[in-house]
């Protein structure tokens, strides 16, 4: 079962460089595309669009790698 996070929820997530950190901007619940990369997702188990607080970037996660932090 995933985290149940929301838009604008801050959470982090592990890199190769180290631990980041950023903000939900969208919540996937079906089978998407993200910069050329296919993803899978479902009611059971969303996927989300994350900004990097770093670098401004959009990555996806599953919920299940993301951590959320205290407001």
């Amino acid at each position: 079962m995933s985290k149940d996070l929301s838009k604008g929820d801050r959470v982090s997530w592990d890199t190769p460089q180290g631990k980041t950190q950023g903000e939900v901007v969208e919540k996937k619940t079906k089978d998407f595309q993200h910069d050329g990369q296919k993803f899978t997702a479902s009611d059971d188990d969303p996927a989300y669009i994350v900004t990097s607080e770093k670098s401004g970037s959009t990555a996806a996660h599953k919920g299940s790698s993301l951590n959320k932090l205290k407001s």
